[in-house]
C-alpha cells in the first residue's frame, strides 16, 4: 500500500510540474485525456511504474483534474506538491465484486480487498451500503491506515417546530449558542500537553536524518493525531446535535482564510506582533472554526444562514445599543445604555440568532434603536 501511495504521489507531482510551466501566451497545459495517454507511454517505459495499480494511478490524475477544476471555480486553493510522509494515500474507483470488494467477517472487523494488494483488515464502524463505487486509503502521521467509503449520508431532520439558534465562533470558547450553552473543545490533557513539549525540546536538539529524530517526530504525530481526533468528534457530535435540536441555525459569515494569514511580512516591511498572532492562528484552528461550518452545512443542507458579523460582539442584544466599550472583557459584556449584563460571547450569539447587524458607518440595528450616547436625565426635588 505504501508503493500505491508512492505511485499516486509521483504522478501527482508530474501533473503538478505540468501545469507550473504554463504561463499566459503559451499553450495550454495537458488535460486529464493527454496525461492519461502519457502515463500509458510511462508504464511501458519503467518497469516500477508498471508494477503498480494503474487504476491508483488514473485515479490520482483524476483527483487533480478535479482540484484544477475547483481552483478555477474559486472554491479551493491551486494544487501543490505533496510530500512523503505527509500525503500517504490512494483511491480506488470500479465495481464492486470486479475491481475490489469488501466483507465483513465479525461485528467489529472487515476485510476490503484492495488491487494488487489483497484482502486487508479494518475496524468495521459502520454498514457499507451496496451501491459504493470507491473508497480511499491514506496513511496519516502517526502511521495509521484509514479507509473511507464514498457514501452521501441522508441529511439530518430538524425538530420542525421553528426554533432558530445563534452561534457565536471564538477561542475561549469554541461555540456559544444563544440558548445559554458554551461549548469547548477537548485538546490535549495537561500530562499529554506536557509531553508534546517536551518532545518538541528533544526534536530541536536531535540530529536531522536521525534515527532519534524521527522517533521524536512519530511521537509528535502521535500527539497530535489524538487532538485532531478529539476536535473531530466534537465537531461531528455538536453538528449533528444542532441539526436534530434546531430548524435554523445562524452562524457569522467569517472570512478565516484571511483571518489566519500570516504577520510575518517581508524582509523590506517586517510584520507585527508576529508571535502573537501565531498563537491566535493557531487557536483559531485548534476550535475547529471552519469544520464545525462545514459539517453543519452538509448534515443540515439549506437549514444554516450565514449573518454578516459586524458589531454583533459590541450591540446590547436587549436594547440594540452599539459601543465597542460595551464589551468590558473577553467573557463580560455591559451595556452602557441600559445596563443588561451578559457573558460577551452569548450575547453576540444572541444577536446572531436574530440576525442582528449593523453597517459599517454605524446605523440602526435591526429592531434596534438609533445609537446614540446614554443621556443622564436629572431628578427633579
Amino acid at each position: 500500500m505504501l508503493e500505491h501511495c508512492a505511485h499516486a504521489r509521483f504522478v501527482w507531482n508530474l501533473a503538478v510540474e505540468q501545469h507550473q510551466h504554463w504561463r499566459p501566451g503559451r499553450a495550454g497545459a495537458p488535460g486529464y485525456g493527454e496525461q492519461s495517454g502519457q502515463l500509458t507511454e510511462a508504464r511501458k517505459a519503467f518497469g516500477w511504474l508498471a508494477v503498480g495499480s494503474q487504476t491508483v494511478q488514473q485515479q490520482a490524475l483524476r483527483d487533480f483534474a478535479q482540484a484544477m477544476s475547483n481552483f478555477f471555480a474559486g472554491t479551493h486553493r491551486r494544487p501543490t506538491w505533496r510530500k512523503a510522509g505527509r500525503h500517504e494515500g490512494f483511491r480506488i474507483v470500479g465495481q464492486r465484486g470486479s475491481h475490489w470488494d469488501v466483507r465483513r467477517l465479525s461485528r467489529k472487523v472487515g476485510e476490503v480487498r484492495v488491487p494488487k494488494v489483497g484482502w486487508v483488515r479494518f475496524r468495521w464502524s459502520r454498514q457499507v451500503p451496496d451501491g459504493v463505487k470507491s473508497f480511499r486509503v491514506t496513511r496519516d502521521r502517526a502511521g495509521r491506515w484509514h479507509v473511507a467509503f464514498a457514501v452521501i449520508p441522508p441529511p439530518v431532520d430538524g425538530p420542525g417546530a421553528g426554533q432558530v439558534v445563534g452561534v457565536d465562533r471564538g477561542v475561549a470558547v469554541s461555540a456559544a449558542l444563544s440558548t445559554g450553552e458554551l461549548l469547548s473543545v477537548p485538546g490535549l490533557r495537561e500530562a499529554e500537553a506536557k509531553r508534546l513539549l517536551r518532545l518538541q525540546r528533544k526534536l530541536a536538539r536531535a540530529k536531522r536524518g536521525s534515527n532519534r529524530r524521527q522517533r521524536v517526530k512519530t511521537g509528535i504525530a502521535r500527539l497530535k493525531a489524538r487532538e485532531g481526533d478529539r476536535r473531530k468528534d466534537w465537531v461531528e457530535k455538536t453538528s449533528t446535535d444542532l441539526g436534530r435540536r434546531f430548524d435554523l441555525i445562524r452562524v457569522e459569515d467569517l472570512k478565516i482564510r484571511n483571518m489566519v494569514r500570516s504577520a510575518r511580512g517581508t524582509l523590506q516591511v517586517p510584520g507585527k506582533n508576529v508571535r502573537a498572532k501565531a498563537g491566535l492562528n493557531r487557536s483559531i484552528h485548534a476550535n475547529g472554526w471552519g469544520r464545525l461550518v462545514t459539517r453543519l452545512e452538509d448534515k443540515a443542507s439549506g437549514r444554516v444562514e450565514r449573518v454578516d458579523p459586524a458589531y454583533t460582539s459590541q450591540t446590547c442584544n436587549a436594547c440594540g445599543y452599539r459601543d465597542a466599550r460595551n464589551r468590558q472583557s473577553q467573557a463580560v459584556f455591559r451595556c452602557r445604555a441600559c445596563g443588561h449584563v451578559d457573558h460577551a460571547d452569548m450575547n453576540a450569539a444572541k444577536n446572531i440568532a436574530v440576525g442582528r447587524t449593523v453597517t459599517a458607518r454605524g446605523g440602526r440595528p435591526m429592531g434596534g434603536p438609533v445609537n446614540r450616547e446614554p443621556q443622564l436625565v436629572p431628578s427633579s426635588g
